[in-house]
Order: C-alpha cells, then sequence, then structure tokens
C-alpha cells in the first residue's frame, strides 16, 4: 500500500517531457508570489509538505547537503544492490513538485539537467537553484529508502562560507600541510570523471599557494580556498571548500644542538684516534641527529675508516641524544674536509653544525734543544773570545805609545 505523499513507483510516473515542461509551468504560476496574494501560504504549506516527506516514507536516513550555485556535488547512495535489484533515485524538486519521478540511466533530460547517475551515485556536474530540494535513494525491492536534502547557495553567500569551513590547527616552527576536504567528491573509480588536481588560494593574495609549509610561521595563518577541479566530457567541473589555518606556539620545547659550536676546528694528531661527540636536546620522537661529510651521510659501519654511532635518554617529554662521529685512523685526506652534525626535526626546521679538524703542532724535541742550547753557547763563547782579543790588542797598542 502507498502512503500518502509516497513517490509512486516508476512505471506510474513515466511522464513525457511535454506533459512534464506542461505541469512544471502549470505548477509554477501556482506557486508564483506575483500571481496571487494566497502564493504565499501555499508555498510555506510545500515547504512543510517537503519537510515531512522523509517522515512519511520509510525515511532509512537523512543527509544534508549544501553546496555553491555552478560546482559540482554528489550524492552517494548508502543502499546496496543484490542480484537482480536496481538501484532507484528520486527526485522531489521544491520548484517543480510535479515531477516527482524516478531517475534512471534511461531519463532523456538528465543531461539537459548537467545530472549523471554513475552507479551508486547521483552527479550534479553544475548545481542550480533548479536541483535544490529532497532527493532519495532505494532498492527496487526494499521499502526503506535514504534521504538527502540538498541547498543551493548563491556564489558568494556568507551564510554558505559560515556553514562550510573547515578548520585545522598547526604550530609554529613546524611541519604543516593542509588538507582538501572530501565531502560529496565523486569517487575514484567513477567512470568518466577524472581528477586534475587542486589548487590553492589563501584570501587576500591573487596568486596560487603551497599548502605545505615545512616550518610554519604565525603570518601563514588565515583562510584558504582550495579547488579540486574534475574533468568529464571534455569539460572541467569545480569543487571548492573553505580551510581556515589557525597558528598557535609550539606545544613542543626548542630542539637544539647543544655542542659542539659552528666553525670549530678540532686539532688531532694525524694516525691517532679521534671521537667527536654532537650532543642535542630534543622534544620528538621523531628527531634525528646525524653526521655528513661534506655532502654524504657518514655511516654506522663501525668496520670503516670514518663512521659514527649514537645513543639516546629520555627523561619526561626532554630527550639528550649524541651523535659520536669517530676517525680510526685520521690521515691527510680527513683534514681536507668539512663535517656537518644535522639536527633533523619533525616540528620545526633543521639545524645544522658545522666542524673542521687541524693537525697539532709538533712538538720540539729534547735532542733538538740541547743542540740548539750548545750551538747559541758556542756561538757566544767565539764572540767573547773576538772581543777579549780585540781589547787586549787597544790596551798593548796603548802601552807601547805610552813607552815612546
Amino acid at each position: 500500500m502507498q502512503l500518502p505523499g509516497q513517490p509512486a513507483p516508476i512505471s506510474s510516473v513515466a511522464i513525457n517531457a511535454k506533459d512534464r515542461s506542461r505541469r512544471g509551468k502549470d505548477f509554477q504560476d501556482t506557486v508564483n508570489p506575483s500571481n496571487t496574494s494566497e502564493s504565499i501560504p501555499i508555498r510555506m504549506m510545500v515547504n512543510v509538505l517537503l519537510s515531512l516527506l522523509p517522515l512519511l516514507t520509510g525515511v532509512c536516513s537523512l543527509r544534508r547537503l549544501s553546496i555553491r550555485a555552478g560546482e559540482m556535488v554528489v550524492l552517494r547512495c548508502p543502499e546496496k544492490n543484490h542480484g537482480n535489484t536496481h538501484l532507484l533515485w528520486t527526485s522531489h524538486a521544491r520548484q517543480k513538485m510535479n515531477l516527482i519521478r524516478s531517475l534512471s540511466t534511461q531519463s532523456d533530460d538528465l543531461s539537459q539537467m548537467d545530472v549523471l547517475l554513475q552507479g551508486r551515485s547521483l552527479v550534479i556536474l553544475r548545481a542550480s537553484v533548479s536541483h535544490q530540494g529532497n532527493y532519495s535513494c532505494s532498492v527496487s525491492n526494499a521499502s526503506s529508502r535514504s534521504w538527502f536534502s540538498l541547498t543551493v547557495y548563491e556564489p558568494h553567500s556568507k551564510e554558505y562560507e559560515e556553514r562550510n569551513r573547515y578548520s585545522t590547527t598547526c604550530y609554529t616552527q613546524e611541519s604543516c600541510t593542509l588538507y582538501c576536504p572530501t565531502a560529496n567528491i565523486p569517487a575514484k573509480d567513477t567512470p568518466n570523471i577524472t581528477s586534475r588536481g587542486i589548487t590553492w588560494h589563501k584570501e587576500g593574495e591573487t596568486s596560487t599557494t603551497s599548502n605545505n609549509f615545512p616550518s610554519v610561521m604565525g603570518k601563514e595563518g588565515g583562510i584558504y580556498t582550495c579547488i579540486r577541479s574534475f574533468l568529464y566530457n571534455s569539460h572541467i567541473y569545480n569543487m571548492s571548500f573553505r580551510v581556515v589555518l589557525d597558528i598557535k606556539p609550539s606545544k613542543h620545547g626548542q630542539s637544539k644542538i647543544l655542542s659542539p659550536q659552528e666553525n670549530d676546528v678540532f686539532l688531532i694528531d694525524l694516525g691517532s684516534t679521534v671521537v667527536i661527540e654532537c650532543k642535542a636536546v630534543m622534544y620528538s620522537d621523531f628527531d634525528e641527529v646525524f653526521w655528513l661529510s661534506q655532502d654524504a651521510f657518514v655511516d654506522t659501519n663501525e668496520s670503516l675508516p670514518v663512521f659514527y654511532n649514537s645513543s639516546r635518554t629520555k627523561y619526561m617529554d626532554e630527550i639528550n641524544m649524541t651523535a659520536s662521529l669517530v676517525f680510526r685512523d685520521v690521515s691527510e685526506e680527513d683534514l681536507l674536509k668539512k663535517y656537518t652534525c644535522k639536527l633533523e626535526s619533525d616540528h620545526q626546521r633543521s639545524s645544522f653544525i658545522t666542524i673542521s679538524l687541524a693537525e697539532k703542532a709538533r712538538p720540539v724535541s729534547f735532542s733538538l734543544c740541547v743542540l740548539v742550547v750548545l750551538c747559541v753557547c758556542a756561538i757566544v763563547t767565539v764572540i767573547l773570545i773576538v772581543l777579549l782579543s780585540l781589547v787586549c790588542r787597544v790596551r798593548r797598542s796603548k802601552f807601547r805609545s805610552c813607552r815612546v
């Protein structure tokens, strides 16, 4: 038995295009407020009936959707059909109550209405006010229905922007990625509809922007719009979403390298074993400290001439890590390279400390010191002898002159 207000089976609502057009015009003339003063109560009655319709038809669920005029929207039926059953979609457009009809792939005017039936999805390619209203889907041999209430807003509606706003919170100096919502978009396996990517715009800026921030700053907070583009039948159709990025102070402490310092020089002896420790304090289990030689990673293989090993201890939220750079036998080639300790973090910008090696000044041997002292003493002795001889000659010459 058919309940009052329940749509008739598909066989009883198959009306041709002329009847549909004529009845739609008759109904619009009936509810047009410019025709009669009684149109307002009639319109109110129609809206009430539409609101009660799901309750009168064995409603399984009611999902409310809103879309901006001119954009794509997808209604995906949760009902599953098995065997020889068929999935039926029924439209209850508010502006054309007489067009309560079952939609099928054989409907002649579906393409003219920018409507597609793809599997369990009803796709409205470019929504307009005429698409606003209630939709239902059901399996042909089932009494329950799933209902959708679609509201279409003007392109620049403030109400739509307020109702359809997604929020994301990120923390300063941490990595932050904005994700474009997936509400009511075509499934990946939807035939003949392919995704053409996502573009991002920040409110107040004219050019496109990135949705990925390696180390987000407070100035990057604000309202972003992501636009999903889809290709169907050589035409591009869009869906847009507003995402609010809220930037808060970092919930982690500042991870940093404690030692060594930038451009430190370590004095070493050629041929000796040297260990240089890079110590850091961190606040995330995903932070890591390691060594680079020039631009290449230093290996952890302890059989190599140069390698590094690491250790970490954790107390509360603080992690202390030490990465030790080990030279088994320092060579002259090692002195020519720069070595970098890198702190790589998942919540802030990575930091670097670069150091170098230099050979110690060689100490002077004891024998060499004795030889130098003896040489100096010999030179001083010779100088003294020469000076004494000169003094003696001067005195002798003076004595002889006196006797004469």
